[in-house]
């Protein structure tokens, strides 16, 4: 799911494009992608774009008489740009198209890969109806110790669980948790109520520090183009997406937890003290024989690795 540093350059991208330009027309391809409908998108055409906001994940665009389209892209809906060309609007593609947002400017088409049709677009009159799309999350960019301590503070769970809770945080989703936990040094199933002052700084830091480091990075990338390749997998990552290569600060293979439709990745040297965090699925596997700490886990592997054992190779990613 595209996140903080993801939707930041999407909103960039799109007030360079369409910012003052009117919409032309809003073609909607699967009746699901509309979630809410007041006004009606007929009504929106000929409406001039005022703005481009983000709310945690979701990215608003904001048209004359306040009107907003929100856009949710969850986990596999991306946007792509196609510039006016004097050719007409641009085609929606028949297998991952959704939607197209056509401005005098180009079309912003809105697309989703798979078929758990989960993305979607509201259209909301009135800028107090915006509201229900903030679930009061803290801005951690800028945000002081304090504040990230009592927004951590208000739910106990595992530090990974915390900092993906829309509600507590927002816009960190799975890959960059993975990536601040890292540069904290802190466990991922570490709990909220454990945490030290001391800790719950550095966390904030490592926080801040991430999502304004990966901004700029995409920034740099994108050299003023409109984002393509937008993903959770990235190679200069530290940990996340990373499972069986070496840490950047200590060479320790990363390891992995996979739950649901997620993953954790994680140093365990870095992180856990050299413990090793179960994983269900071998859990189950391996039963009494789970090792406890990566040298436990190496000796394992040496030990079965003519038996197919399948800790010897990473196991399938979850997401796209």
């Amino acid at each position: 799911m595209p996140e903080y540093p993801d939707i930041v350059v999407y909103v960039e991208a799109l007030r360079e494009r369409i910012v003052g330009s009117r919409l032309s027309r809003l073609r909607i391809v699967h009746p699901f992608l509309l979630r809410t409908a007041e006004p009606r998108p007929e009504a929106l055409a000929g409406k001039r774009v005022s703005g481009v906001e983000r709310i945690g994940k979701q990215i608003v665009i904001a048209l004359e008489e306040e009107t907003f389209m929100v856009i949710h892209l969850m986990i596999a809906g991306r946007l792509r740009w196609f510039p006016e060309s004097g050719k007409g609007p641009a085609k929606i593609p028949g297998k991952l198209g959704l939607a197209a947002f056509d401005f005098e400017t180009g079309s912003l088409v809105f697309t989703e890969a798979g078929t758990k049709r989960r993305a979607s677009l509201h259209l909301v009159a009135g800028r107090e109806g915006l509201s229900p799309f903030d679930r009061g999350g803290l801005e951690v960019i800028g945000s002081t110790d304090e504040a990230f301590s009592a927004a951590l503070a208000r739910e106990n769970h595992t530090l990974k669980r915390s900092l993906t809770d829309p509600r507590l945080f927002s816009g960190i989703g799975n890959s960059y948790s993975d990536e601040i936990l890292h540069r904290a040094r802190l466990s991922p199933f570490k709990l909220s109520s454990a945490m030290s002052a001391e800790e719950t700084s550095r966390l904030r830091a490592a926080a801040e520090a991430v999502l304004v480091e990966w901004s700029e990075r995409l920034r740099r990338e994108l050299s003023g183009k409109f984002p393509e390749k937008v993903t959770a997998f990235r190679p200069e990552m530290a940990v996340h997406g990373r499972y069986g290569q070496p840490c950047p600060v200590c060479g320790t293979p990363v390891q992995r937890v996979e739950y649901a439709e997620n993953e954790c990745d994680y140093c365990p040297v870095c992180q856990t003290e050299g413990r090793l965090l179960a994983d269900r699925a071998l859990s189950r596997l391996l039963k009494g024989d789970w090792p406890r700490t990566i040298q436990e886990l190496e000796a394992l592997k040496a030990k079965n690795s003519t038996l197919g054992d399948p800790t010897d190779s990473p196991p399938p990613r979850a997401g796209p």
